[in-house]
């Protein structure tokens, strides 16, 4: 990636820009308290299957009720068990109780006066929609790609092309920058696109980032250091 050609950058939204406030793990743990039973399934066990059910709900509480009652009955409970789970963190989540991540703030305001920023963010509408009104990215975002509604969720390539469509960019002066290696790095990679993974913890898995940072502090050396310096020359 020639940091000197970059137009335009696309971020995930959820552990990339935002965070809950309270971690969906901690959410879980007081559903199962308050319907006084035992856990039935893990959180990891709903983050793995998050993407499959988004494709197929149109919001985020029929996400979780069609999602945890297939836990439920994968784990030897009966389906309405799982929705009664699903009723009571609904109950429980607010999906507006969220908050930029440390540095986020600060980063934007810089790149928004040299990039084009969008959002491709795999998820259900009304809960994304919400988070991101929460923090007010739209102070920084132009556009902001719901994949999974608005194209197919990623790693499909789709959801970046349409960020390319929106910008009049192309791929070689375009970058990703996300959490996931199987859904941000890999989507853009089929995209065509220059990936940023945001991850401290190491790679084990068959992706090959183009750069990696513990935080997104650290994209600041890769995009605005490198554009300085290019701008003195």
């Amino acid at each position: 990636m020639d940091s000197r050609n970059i137009e335009a950058i696309s971020f995930d939204l959820d552990d990339t820009l935002v965070q809950y406030t309270r971690p969906p793990g901690d959410v879980l743990q007081v559903c199962f308290d308050r319907l006084g039973i035992a856990p039935i399934f893990r959180v990891e066990e709903y983050y793995a299957r998050y993407d499959e059910f988004a494709k197929q709900c149109d919001s985020m509480d029929e996400l979780r009720a069609e999602c945890f009652a297939t836990l439920a009955a994968e784990n030897g409970q009966e389906r309405h068990l799982g929705r009664e789970v699903a009723a009571v963190f609904s109950d429980e989540r607010d999906q507006s109780n969220v908050e930029l991540l440390p540095s986020v703030g600060s980063l934007l305001d810089e790149l928004v006066d040299e990039y084009q920023i969008a959002i491709v963010t795999n998820g259900a509408r009304d809960a994304q929609q919400k988070k991101i009104e929460a923090v007010s990215l739209d102070q920084w975002v132009e556009t902001v790609v719901i994949a999974g509604h608005d194209t197919p969720p990623k790693p499909n390539p789709e959801p970046f092309e349409r960020v390319l469509q929106s910008f009049e960019s192309t791929p070689a002066t375009t970058v990703h920058v996300g959490d996931s290696l199987e859904t941000d790095v890999a989507g853009a990679t089929a995209a065509g696109l220059a990936s940023i993974w945001v991850s401290a913890q190491p790679n084990v898995h068959d992706y090959d980032p183009t750069f990696s940072v513990d935080s997104v502090d650290e994209i600041r050396p890769l995009l605005l250091e490198t554009a300085s310096e290019s701008e003195g020359n």
